[in-house]
């Protein structure tokens, strides 16, 4: 397991090696894609913790499209509030537009950048909770829809350095996210926990397997941790 962090780590850092090696300037961005319950916030932390901990490493950040879900209260405003909430985290209920504007400006500009996180404890998103700072080198952007074909998202892998997508068995995904709903207070009982995930995450797992075909760069087995 280790390995495969390690691996991905050094593939980084020989990536940014060769872009000063050309003059090349600019952040390096990766795109980091994957159904829900895959593991992409723990091999993004992984990842960035490691090239972190590496002599003269790049300044590195993680972004995660997290923090771009539309409030609650926007989804409460729409004209089937129901479907909206039982659906959150579907693709329609991210600002998909904020994200490819966010890769677009990390890709065209090094001044320092701004972007929402997400909080759990309120499940809402925070706005201006991180600063990508001037001098950050590489950027780890991470979540469901990155690499999908279809719009507002496409244009994101053609912006981005890097494209990793993670693969993952199915009910793997599916017994890790019934906990995280449990755990989150989303759902108050294992049943509701499967019955939202097999209504919900299940079918996003499957538009993330299907839309982002054959644009990645890389694929990654999921990893189970011990």
């Amino acid at each position: 397991m280790d390995t495969v962090y390690q691996s991905l780590a050094d593939r980084l850092q020989l990536q940014w090696a060769k872009k000063q090696a050309e003059g090349d300037s600019s952040r390096l961005l990766v795109a980091l894609a994957g159904p829900p319950g895959s593991g992409k916030t723990t091999i993004a932390r992984r990842v960035a913790k490691l090239v972190s901990a590496s002599p003269n490493a790049p300044s590195i950040i993680v972004i995660s499209a997290d923090g771009f879900h539309f409030p609650l209260t926007t989804l409460r405003s729409w004209p089937n509030p129901a479907e909206a909430l039982a659906r959150r985290g579907a693709p329609w209920t991210f600002d998909g537009a904020a994200i490819a504007a966010l890769a677009r400006n990390l890709r065209n500009t090094d001044e320092a950048i701004v972007c929402p996180t997400f909080d759990h404890a309120i499940k809402d998103p925070v706005k201006d909770g991180l600063i990508v700072d001037r001098d950050t080198q590489i950027c780890i952007l991470e979540g469901n829809y990155l690499l999908s074909d279809e719009e507002p998202w496409k244009e994101i892998a053609d912006l981005v350095d890097e494209r990793w997508l993670i693969q993952v068995e199915t009910e793997l995904a599916r017994n890790r996210v019934a906990l995280r709903h449990i755990q989150a207070g989303i759902e108050d009982t294992m049943e509701a926990a499967y019955k939202r995930v097999d209504t919900n995450d299940m079918v996003n797992g499957e538009y993330v397997a299907t839309r982002s075909q054959g644009r990645y760069d890389l694929l990654i087995a999921s990893l189970e941790e011990s």
